[in-house]
């Protein structure tokens, strides 16, 4: 995995240095659509198909995305499909969004929780959590039954746990002290 992220990073830099502010986030969406369809493992097989040209992945690609590609990204992935590099492409958009992110001063917060979160809660979380670091925060919801109840959050290298698993854990530490 760390090789592909090494793979990943200078095609990310590119496209991200290449994106005016303004084409970003048209830019993220597109990239991200692409990404969805290189992870698709029959589309990895027919990219590996010596008979296939990498101009029929490019049109496969581009259909199956549902998206129009900008010029720019369309380059992107042309030069993604010459280099050999499609298993890289879902990292490459995870590291393009990272970028986009970070210049837009927005952080990617992870929030783990027992049960799943619908839209109005997770909205409520948001707000307390961006007061409480700080920032702007970009949340995905990633379920975790063993926290029992309540949250754990992580923002970076920063890390919120409020979950019960937590709170039992500090109960068990001090009963044991």
């Amino acid at each position: 995995m760390a090789e592909l992220a090494t793979i990943a990073r200078p095609y990310a830099d590119a496209l991200f240095k290449a994106a005016s502010d303004a084409d970003q986030a048209a830019w993220l969406g597109q990239v991200e659509a692409l990404a969805t369809v290189a992870r698709d493992p029959q589309l990895r097989s027919l990219a590996d198909n010596p008979v296939v040209t990498k101009e029929q992945v490019f049109e496969v690609m581009s259909g199956a995305a549902k998206v129009a590609l900008a010029p720019a990204v369309a380059n992107f992935l042309r030069t993604v499909l010459d280099n050999g590099r499609l298993a890289a492409l879902p990292l490459m958009a995870e590291q393009f969004q990272s970028l986009v992110h970070a210049r837009q001063g927005v952080s990617e917060a992870t929030v783990y929780s027992a049960f799943p979160v619908d839209a109005a809660q997770l909205a409520d979380i948001q707000g307390a959590l961006e007061k409480r670091f700080g920032r702007k925060l970009q949340p995905t919801v990633q379920l975790d039954p063993t926290l029992i109840g309540g949250v754990r959050v992580v923002v970076g290298d920063e890390v919120l746990d409020t979950s019960v698993k937590a709170r039992l854990e500090r109960m068990k530490t001090a009963l044991l002290a």
